[in-house]
């Protein structure tokens, strides 16, 4: 009987290790690859998540938080809904009958 393989599992350091050395270009892919016992076409995975991910490492620290079309009518129907209530209740406590 032949032995199964068993797949190899980076922790998250490790890519990120090796991937940020791929976006400095300072060596190939497969020289990259060969020192740290990787597929070249693995370093290169890995160094394309890190480029398409890299943009959401500052998104929503700070600054105003962009507002979802959809709810915002839904937001203001209900602060319309609340005024109306609170207008009716202030004319019926002060007997003022307006058309």
């Amino acid at each position: 009987m032949s032995e199964r393989k068993k797949r190899k599992v980076y922790s998250p350091e490790f890519k990120a290790k090796v991937g940020i050395e791929a976006l400095k270009g300072i060596k190939t892919v497969n020289e990259i690859g060969q020192e740290y016992g990787v597929h070249p076409v693995q370093v290169g995975q890995w160094k394309k998540a890190i480029q398409e991910q890299a943009s959401r490492l500052f998104e929503g620290k700070r600054g105003p938080k962009p507002v979802v079309e959809h709810q915002q009518p839904d937001k203001l129907y209900s602060e319309i809904g609340k005024l109306k209530m609170e207008l009716d209740w202030l004319k019926k406590k002060s007997g003022i009958s307006l058309p």
